[in-house]
């Protein structure tokens, strides 16, 4: 499976490590002596000399002994000719004897050639020849004497040693039955040193325990886990990196290698040596050398995700905690492949380097936008509906950097979510600035309006995304949602301009003929609005909607102003009634109409009605417990305003009028209004 795939900055897109299966069954000894050349797991696992074969190998070394080893064994002729000795090389044509304590114990001419030839058996035979020296030693036995036995005995345990390790290095390679031989020997050794520890010292031999074969065992797998893991991998996928590959090749090995660690080795090893964490260790400190290594230099944005990566999820989600390793690695203790501080350091690195590209990137998005535009290139049409690809292209971004990021971990997208965040309130802050100068400059360009329209409809896919997909908290929405409202705003009002320029005289008539004729008047206006509806066709049906609440603000609004002009006054009741009759009748069809074309402004229908019955009313006391209610309603609702439409009842006394007035004294300090009537109406 490709791990890293694209360019520096882009995704890469894998979550698990796809690596080949490692045998699932230990094969018999004649299986693994025909599987040995073609066996390549672990590095000490490799390259070994089957049995059968090691004594042509041991017959070759006799004859080309190095220098430093023929001079070791040199000590072993040494006085073989002395008067009454007897020589220790068995006659011509006779069987060698078998190493062991069934019968007499093997000379020390005996064991060497056996353990030159592999004999791990010789094993015991020369532990009693040790025990023999102490013995001696006990007993008063000459310094030279001792020295020279000891020598013998040294250079035995040398040739064991290296016997009884060569075949741990290679432990695949042999049959299981001389795998556990080494085993043994080595286990042995331990316990002889452990002994040797708590024992008395014999001070007339020189110190030779602890002889720590299995600390020696150890850096072995160590030595091997390097050269093994240090391999030069074959040839990435094309757009992979060498630092990609060489990692990939790392994990893919630690796995393969340690799954056969588990399958084969773990049955056959004592539990003491711990064949797994052995092996577990080595893999993982070589891997995290490697991290360390490469996380001292000045990292590249690509090489930074892969560290994370590695770091945070494929190596502990992929390799440590694949199924065939997690139980057997649980209690290792392995840790991460490196420390807090670094990966600190590195997560801050990639979130700086995300929010640098992702600025970028949306900036990049925004300006070929807004070039479009000013090039008086029509938008795209999409189910009727004017349509932009900006608000698909932002949030493709946006999503992008979250998903590189939670490729990472959790917990890295989590935090990255707050960056991301900040950098797309200051794209929507730059949107709405560079909105507002094509709104200015670009006026009389054809394509305009649809323009216009489709960034309006942009709003809804950004405001979509943001509460259901991002479910950001409602303050930062609101926040977000800001530049968004004030472009929709700005949009519509740009929508809308030739429209109200157009009911502007139709109002005017309103006065003009001291409402003579509201009805009429009111007919051309709503006729005007009906007339000028389909140009709004291609917004989404939300937006209409709210455009239409524009609308129909706008048409309340008006007629409001028309009233408080002062220039009505109706002295008698019955005018009064008439005029409340006719604001009723109006009211009506302001509301139908408005509500029939998607306006859901539902708290605009007391407006005009009300207004109607403050007029029509003759009780002061009634009149102010209207007021009362209407002030509730609507909380811009001024002295100022009131004063406008008592003025029209010519046949109120300047204290009455005053005392109703006062009622707005009471509750002065309601809260702000949520939405705004009266305040867009400006009364002398």
């Amino acid at each position: 499976m490709t791990f890293f795939q694209g360019l520096p900055g882009q995704q890469l897109v894998s979550g698990t490590l796809d690596l080949p299966r490692s045998p699932q069954k230990l094969p018999s000894t004649s299986e693994a002596e025909s599987e040995a050349s073609s066996e390549d797991l672990v590095p000490s696992l490799e390259a070994g000399v089957a049995p059968d074969r090691e004594e042509e190998k041991a017959s070759k070394k006799k004859k080309k002994k190095p220098k430093g080893l023929a001079n070791m064994f040199s000590i072993f002729t040494k006085g073989k000719k002395k008067k009454g000795q007897v020589g220790s090389a068995e006659p011509e044509g006779e069987p060698e004897p078998r190493p062991g304590l069934d019968g007499p114990l093997p000379t020390v001419e005996e064991l060497k050639a056996a353990l030159e030839r592999g004999r791990l058996e010789a094993a015991r035979p020369l532990l009693v020849l040790e025990r023999e020296l102490q013995a001696a030693a006990a007993g008063g036995a000459g310094e030279e004497e001792l020295v020279r036995r000891q020598s013998k005995v040294e250079a035995l345990y040398a040739l064991l040693r290296d016997q009884a390790l060569g075949v741990l290095r290679r432990p695949l390679e042999v049959a299981p039955e001389r795998l556990r031989q080494a085993l043994a020997v080595v286990a042995e050794q331990e316990r002889e040193d452990r002994q040797a520890a708590a024992g008395p010292e014999t001070s007339a031999l020189a110190a030779t325990r602890p002889r720590r074969w299995l600390q020696l065992w150890r850096r072995g797998v160590a030595e091997a886990a390097e050269e093994r893991m240090g391999r030069r991998p074959a040839s990435g996928a094309e757009g992979r990196s060498e630092a990609e590959s060489v990692f990939l090749h790392m994990g893919r090995t630690m796995k393969e290698d340690l799954e056969v660690v588990v399958e084969r080795l773990k049955p056959l090893f004592p539990p003491e040596f711990g064949v797994v964490a052995t092996y577990a260790q080595s893999y993982h400190e070589h891997f995290a050398a490697q991290l360390a290594a490469m996380a001292q230099f000045e990292l590249c944005e690509r090489d930074t995700y892969m560290l994370l990566l590695w770091v945070q999820n494929l190596y502990p989600n992929d390799i440590i905690n694949s199924p065939k390793l997690a139980g057997e690695l649980q209690d290792v203790g392995l840790g991460s492949l490196l420390p807090p501080k670094q990966i600190r350091l590195l997560v801050a690195t990639f979130l700086s380097n995300e929010a640098a590209n992702v600025k970028e990137l949306m900036a990049r998005a925004l300006e070929l936008e807004s070039q479009h535009w000013a090039q008086d290139v029509a938008p795209q049409r999409l189910d009727g509906h004017c349509h932009s690809e900006l608000a698909i292209d932002i949030l493709q971004i946006i999503s992008q950097a979250q998903a590189k990021a939670e490729s990472i971990s959790p917990d890295l997208g989590a935090q990255i979510k707050q960056v991301l965040l900040v950098e797309l309130a200051a794209l929507l802050r730059s949107y709405q600035r560079t909105f507002d100068e094509f709104l200015e400059r670009c006026k009389k360009l054809r394509n305009y309006r649809a323009n216009v329209i489709a960034n309006i409809n942009n709003c809804l896919s950004f405001r979509t995304s943001m509460e259901q997909k991002w479910q950001v908290p409602q303050d930062p929405l609101s926040l977000l949602l800001g530049p968004l409202s004030e472009l929709k705003r700005h949009g519509f009002d740009t929508l809308l301009q030739s429209l109200f320029a157009d009911l502007k005289p139709l109002f005017k008539k309103f006065t003009q003929t001291y409402w003579a004729t509201p009805e009429e008047t009111l007919e051309k206006i709503i006729a005007t609005v009906g007339g000028r509806l389909p140009e709004f066709s291609e917004l989404q049906d939300c937006f209409r909607e709210e455009l239409m609440e524009t609308v129909h603000l706008h048409l309340v609004k008006e007629y409001i102003i028309r009233l408080s002009k002062r220039c009505l006054v109706l002295r008698t009741a019955e005018q009064q009634q008439q005029l409340a009759r006719h604001i009723l009748a109006n009211a009506d069809v302001i509301q139908h109409f408005c509500t029939q074309n998607g306006s859901a402004a539902t708290w605009l229908h007391s407006a005009l009605p009300t207004l109607a019955e403050i007029i029509r009313l003759q009780d002061p006391s009634a009149i102010k417990i209207e007021v009362a209610t209407y002030a509730t309603c609507y909380p811009d609702f001024s002295k100022g305003h009131l004063s406008a439409i008592l003025a029209i009842k010519g046949n109120l006394s300047t204290s009455e009028a005053r005392s109703i007035r006062s009622i707005l004294d009471v509750n002065t300090e309601v809260q702000e209004p949520s939405r705004s009537l009266f305040s867009l109406i400006k009364v002398n």
